[in-house]
């Protein structure tokens, strides 16, 4: 049987993107050591860039599942000499019973799942970060119940955190408020293949007006170093602070998927805040990818 992968968000329909979501929660809640559903089963985890929480998620996940995970950084493997994405897909995939990558150029995950035998997992690319969205959904779900026909607003950079929250608001039909600095927006066509689920605006306070929930990320993301100081004067007007959260309706949320920077895209009296739902979101991050892995591993 051909492999189920997981590249974007667009991979699940409604009602799967909504069964994970209610799956994660269910796991979070009752936890069996006695089940092991993925008991001798290899998840290859491998890294172009560093990570915290994707890292320990998966690895922690596999490990609770009766899973093994192996850790491969291009130093370690023959994918930093230059050997063919599709010649390594094949190696590893004959090997292991799902790929985990996260990575820079999207085309990486594509190409690997082109020729892999196993399920291959986006764990973070250039343009998409869907398992990071699987997190954020949990956690609105637990607080706020379905998100169907609320409004998110997306205030910052249109990264590749923003391509999936457009298509989070695809998938779970929610209205996406944007406002990003002019030369910063998202990719043309994963908006235009939203419709009018996404609106954008001029000021974060307008994209604010009436949310239920306020998301950001960095100014500057890792590999964008080099930038900083100019995207500090592009984003200098895009914080998420006590204003820009006023703005919202009075029940409205703050996510950020970490790392973040206080008195940078959001002030720290609301990332500390108690609207501020971010330990949550960062947790969530387990229980999300392990009804991810199960989901992916244990079709029949």
């Amino acid at each position: 049987m051909k492999p189920r992968h997981f590249i974007s968000l667009l991979d699940l329909s409604s009602d799967e993107f909504r069964g994970l979501i209610s799956r994660a929660i269910a796991l979070k809640n009752h936890r069996d050591p006695d089940y092991q559903p993925l008991k001798g089963q290899v998840l290859a985890m491998i890294f172009e860039k560093s990570s915290t929480r994707t890292r320990i998620s998966f690895e922690a996940g596999m490990i609770h599942f009766g899973g093994s995970a192996l850790f491969l950084s291009p130093r370690d493997t023959q994918l930093g000499r230059g050997e063919p994405l599709q010649d390594s897909a094949k190696v590893i995939s004959s090997m292991v019973d799902c790929i985990m990558l996260r990575t820079n150029k999207h085309e990486t995950v594509t190409t690997f799942a082109e020729h892999s035998r196993v399920p291959v997992i986006n764990g973070l690319t250039d343009l998409q970060h869907p398992c990071q969205l699987l997190a954020d959904m949990q956690t609105y779900f637990e607080h706020r119940g379905d998100i169907q026909g609320k409004t998110v607003a997306w205030i910052g950079d249109g990264n590749n955190m923003c391509h999936s929250y457009i298509d989070a608001a695809t998938v779970l039909d929610f209205k996406l408020n944007i406002a990003c600095p002019s030369g910063y927006e998202p990719v043309k066509s994963i908006v235009d293949a939203a419709g009018e689920r996404v609106r954008f605006f001029s000021t974060p306070l307008e994209a604010a007006k009436g949310a239920d929930l306020l998301v950001t990320d960095v100014w500057a993301s890792m590999g964008q170093e080099e930038e900083q100081k100019q995207r500090e004067i592009a984003f200098q007007d895009y914080q998420i602070n006590a204003d820009i959260m006023k703005a919202a309706n009075h029940d409205a949320l703050f996510m950020h998927c970490l790392p973040a920077h206080r008195g940078e895209e959001v002030s720290a009296d609301v990332i500390d805040g108690p609207q501020s739902v971010i330990f949550d979101e960062a947790e969530n991050r387990l229980h999300a990818q392990k009804a991810l892995l199960e989901f992916l591993m244990c079709r029949k």
